[in-house]
């Protein structure tokens, strides 16, 4: 029987399941743990970018313009250069941002806390096939980990042992007259856990299926992993990830979207000059995956934000108390 948590359990139940996560995901992929920014200077290209026209949040500190990093997706490909990790091992850290031009709903807040993680591989694994290792490897501690939740609070969750994996252009194929938003409801519905690969390239309908930055995933080899959430009947994107830019890939993408001039920033350059080590990594929602595991209405029940006082006068008259 499910067990209905108060505030103090769900906190509680919050603590319990990032940490045999967190712990569980640093075996599957050998990761270590380490600090990490919560602001890089401005200008050094280590920042991520997003879609590309997210504002960060700023300042200065004496000469110096200082951003609050909306991710670590390009500073951790730096450390692990920076500390000589071991090909085959990687590190994970807990990021916390700040996204203030994030559209607030269910999903989306402006503070973002997620794993960022990132692991050293070599040239001949930057390719389609690994990336689905790595993916199916990450899955397995998600299904893992729900299996221990089922246990523990009487939560079901209807997941499948393994992730079905497709490419946007089979997704569009598949079907053609929906938007992407449609297609990721339409495929997660079904499968319930899916990896939606090559994000970033334009499809047959002339548009990518989402946007990436040009600067660290190359859009060949990157994707997200999506479950479907029945309490919200809504696909609920988990992970970001993919392999990262080589020379090739990164001149190729900056081209396309005209941002050619970021060639220019210390991060680009030392890809140019192969002083960056070729790596997969990406992030994890942390608050979304104990929104999902323990079956809560809104992402504002498992993590403490900013709403505006007339959305949590609205979800209070509905049952749903923020925090």
């Amino acid at each position: 029987m499910q067990k209905e948590l108060s505030i103090i359990e769900t906190q509680i139940a919050i603590k319990f399941l990032k940490d045999k996560f967190e712990d569980l995901l640093a075996k599957k992929l050998n990761l270590v743990r380490v600090s990490a920014p919560l602001f890089v200077e401005k200008g050094s290209g280590l920042n991520d970018d997003l879609n590309g026209f997210e504002e960060t949040v700023s300042f200065n500190v004496k000469d110096k313009r200082i951003e609050i990093v909306h991710s670590l997706a390009k500073w951790k490909r730096f450390a692990l250069g920076k500390y000589q990790f071991p090909k085959e091992t990687g590190l994970y850290t807990d990021m916390n941002a700040i996204r203030k031009d994030e559209e607030m709903d269910s999903l989306h807040s402006i503070y973002v806390d997620q794993w960022d993680w990132e692991r050293i591989i070599s040239k001949d694994e930057r390719t389609l096939r690994y990336l689905y290792k790595i993916v199916d490897q990450i899955y397995s501690v998600i299904y893992k980990v729900a299996l221990i939740s089922e246990k523990k609070w009487g939560f079901t969750y209807n997941l499948p042992k393994k992730i079905k994996h497709i490419t946007t252009k089979e997704l569009e194929k598949l079907y053609p007259n929906n938007t992407p938003k449609e297609r990721e409801y339409l495929i997660t519905k079904e499968y319930r856990a899916v990896f939606i690969s090559q994000i970033g390239w334009p499809l047959k309908n002339k548009l990518p299926h989402d946007g990436r930055a040009a600067d660290y995933d190359d859009w060949k080899l990157n994707g997200d992993i999506i479950l479907f959430d029945d309490k919200i009947d809504s696909p609920i994107e988990l992970s970001s990830m993919g392999i990262r830019v080589d020379s090739l890939s990164l001149e190729k993408q900056l081209s396309y979207k005209n941002e050619l001039d970021k060639l220019d920033n210390p991060y680009c350059q030392d890809i140019l000059n192969d002083r960056l080590p070729l790596t997969i990594g990406g992030g994890i929602g942390q608050s979304r995956l104990c929104m999902y595991y323990l079956q809560k209405d809104h992402i504002g029940e498992v993590q403490s934000s900013y709403w505006p006082k007339e959305l949590r006068q609205k979800l209070k008259e509905k049952g749903i108390k923020l925090l």
